[in-house]
């Protein structure tokens, strides 16, 4: 897969294992996103006030075949914190209400909810899921071991930030539908990345990233929101949308879309993105990253004498994965990975427990993995690896 490297404008020099955090837009993607801003400077006024409105309907459009939804059912966003925020602020959480979790979630999300708990007094449960993970039913079982009738809305992310495990969050709607909850999802890591249809999943909120797995520039997310809860969603800020001059067919639009001048080309890339996987069999190269996930997984569980976090399947491990790594000083250990291996990886936490978490993308290889071991063994020599 070394004929798809050029076609990113990461440093040479850096072993690239962190994909997942940030994402890496290639050259045509970003072109593309230079060619809007480009639009955007050499006429302002008619991009921001009259066609932006035409190129953000053609980009939703554009992922909403691709995540299988009505466009009117999506708007962009920067990211998914900023969705979740969005939703939390327009629940009317009352004292006593519940929100079920998972002790899994990314930390700008669990600080959200937990902030606004705080001022209203609901309760935010982070229901504790057992690693390692042994099957998807045990999952479903323990986390509805949280539910209780005071449980207003299920949050859950469909892949999580520092265990990289796929969640069977189309269990969880199942169940959570059956007991009438709510049901958010935090899909940060999947666009782009695993199959998404969300007319099948069927969830009241879910968020993506397309910065992350798609590519698209930094600042390109989205929230998907049922028609029948659009209405009750506040914006973040009330700008021009609010009792719009020149309303659309959808007040989720208006509302949401537009909240003051901002450079929103990051947005119109989406068709971009779409073409570029389709032009590099994107869905080939996937299958083959994630096959070379598994592999490492193992590979890296023993080097780290450390048990994997999951079955080793696909049904738990897209393109990252993280391994338990025993160290007392893991801000140092990520440190001298990057500044004396040129190795970019992300380390983890959850709880007391530390894992390093690596992304196998298109131009990633095994040299690339190799060169990680290698690494690790020779950190292992100091104090920064424990045995």
């Amino acid at each position: 897969m070394n004929d798809i490297k050029d076609q990113f404008l990461l440093r040479p020099d850096i072993t690239f294992l962190n994909f997942g955090s940030f994402g890496a837009c290639p050259k045509p993607i970003f072109a593309d996103y230079q060619r809007w801003q480009m639009i955007l400077e050499q006429e302002p006024v008619q991009f921001i006030i009259r066609d932006g409105y035409d190129y953000l309907e053609k980009s939703a459009r554009s992922l909403a075949n691709f995540v299988h939804c009505d466009h009117e059912d999506i708007v962009f966003v920067t990211n998914p914190t900023f969705a979740v925020n969005l939703i939390v602020k327009s629940l009317s959480l009352a004292p006593g209400d519940e929100i079920l979790t998972t002790d899994l979630e990314y930390g700008a999300c669990d600080r959200t909810w937990e902030y606004y708990c705080e001022k209203t007094g609901a309760k935010y449960i982070k229901q504790p899921i057992s690693l390692p993970i042994t099957d998807k039913e045990t999952i479903v079982n323990e986390f509805f071991a949280g539910y209780t009738e005071r449980t207003k809305l299920v949050f859950i992310s469909q892949i999580t930030s520092a265990t990289a495990l796929i969640l069977p969050v189309k269990e969880i709607c199942i169940e959570a539908k059956k007991r009438g909850l709510l049901v958010f999802i935090d899909g940060a890591h999947v666009p782009g990345h695993i199959e998404l249809n969300l007319n099948d999943l069927d969830p009241d909120f879910y968020t993506g990233a397309c910065h992350k797995w798609m590519m698209a520039p930094k600042g390109c997310s989205f929230l998907y929101c049922k028609k029948e809860w659009q209405d009750q969603l506040d914006p973040l800020i009330i700008s021009w949308g609010y009792k719009a001059a020149f309303p659309s067919n959808s007040k989720f639009f208006d509302y949401h879309q537009f909240n003051g001048t901002r450079d929103f080309s990051a947005f119109l890339t989406i068709p971009a993105c779409i073409e570029f996987m389709e032009k590099f069999n994107w869905e080939e190269r996937t299958k083959i990253c994630k096959e070379k996930v598994l592999e490492y997984t193992t590979i890296l569980s023993k080097e780290l004498n450390a048990a994997p976090l999951a079955p080793v399947s696909t049904d738990f491990y897209g393109q990252i994965s993280a391994t338990r790594i025993k160290t007392q000083k893991p801000l140092e250990l990520q440190r001298m990975l990057f500044t004396e291996y040129n190795i970019e990886i992300p380390i983890t936490q959850k709880g007391d427990e530390i894992f390093i978490r690596f992304s196998y993308q298109a131009f990633n290889t095994d040299n690339d993995m190799e060169h990680l071991i290698n690494s690790l063994r020779a950190i292992r020599k100091n104090t920064l690896l424990i045995d």
